[in-house]
């Protein structure tokens, strides 16, 4: 049995029909158009689905989600702010699909404790590092989904030194800081010269001083925050992937160095942290995993 899995995030869109043990068929992609988001998402299913009947649909999107009310308002789609009911579209689409709907964090984590980096264990936060900070969370091996659909967000845990406005309204959120657009912004205040993410780790390997400072900021506060979750949630496990997570141990090194100094408590001295293994698609395995369980 496979099911159909979209993936809404704020830069790109992708679609793909996913199998029982997590194998992506022919993988869709397209920009997020800035209006007109769910005709994109239309197109990428039907394109996906081609003539196969279709029982099962899972939706991935960046949040804020409400699960229960079956809508989304992600930040970075301003299309979408009041609040777009996205199963109710799905469903208009599909009428005899079941159809599953969930953060993209945690359609991410749930693929890395399936089949990735976290495989098997028990209690593991996801982060997905990237345009956004997202993320979600399994504990004694299920899926925590809350009231709404929405833990995980571990980009608004507010980190110390931080006084920037988040896009979420907050101040000082981790993701004003460490995620790859932020990062560039606040290099390119300091006078580098490049334009994205990517550029950034290759100045910074590269010996640029206000490169290895932008990642090294970054570092620090990807740690804090998860010394934060760490000592909230007691995991055994901390998978971090997405775009800008990358980068390489010009983050990493500084991340590792800011969870060693603020993750103090006895239990946490066994945390691990690790990259993620499923790479961009695993939001899409996900989201395919969570919807056929619940078929």
């Amino acid at each position: 049995m496979t099911a159909l899995a979209l993936d809404v995030g704020g830069t790109k869109l992708a679609a793909a029909q996913v199998s029982e043990t997590g194998v992506l068929g022919d993988v869709k992609k397209t920009p997020t158009p800035e209006t007109g988001v769910w005709d994109a998402c239309a197109e990428l299913l039907r394109a996906v689905a081609g003539d196969s009947t279709i029982t099962a649909v899972g939706i991935a999107s960046a949040g804020p989600v409400d699960t229960v009310a079956g809508t989304t308002a992600p930040i970075n789609i301003p299309d979408w702010h009041d609040g777009f009911g996205i199963v109710a579209a799905a469903q208009s689409l599909f009428p005899s699909a079941t159809i599953y709907f969930a953060m993209d964090g945690a359609c991410a984590t749930w693929a890395e404790h399936l089949f990735g980096a976290a495989r098997g264990v028990p209690n593991v936060l996801g982060m997905v590092v990237s345009t956004g900070i997202g993320g979600g969370i399994v504990l004694d091996g299920k899926m925590v989904s809350g009231r709404t659909g929405n833990p995980g967000h571990v980009g608004h845990i507010v980190v110390p030194g931080s006084t920037e406005e988040c896009s979420c309204g907050g101040i000082g959120c981790v993701e004003t800081v460490a995620s790859g657009p932020s990062s560039v912004r606040w290099a390119k205040l300091q006078g580098w010269e490049g334009d994205d993410g990517e550029q950034l780790a290759k100045s910074a390997d590269a010996g640029d001083s206000i490169a290895v400072a932008a990642l090294q900021r970054a570092g620090t506060a990807l740690g804090q925050a998860i010394a934060s979750a760490g000592a909230l949630l007691d995991m055994d496990l901390v998978v971090v992937g997405g775009g800008f997570a990358q980068a390489g141990p010009m983050l990493w090194d500084p991340l590792y160095e800011s969870i060693a100094r603020h993750a103090r408590l006895n239990f946490l001295t066994d945390l691990r942290v690790v990259a993620a293994e499923l790479g961009g698609l695993g939001t899409l395995t996900g989201a395919g995993a969570l919807t056929l369980e619940r078929t």
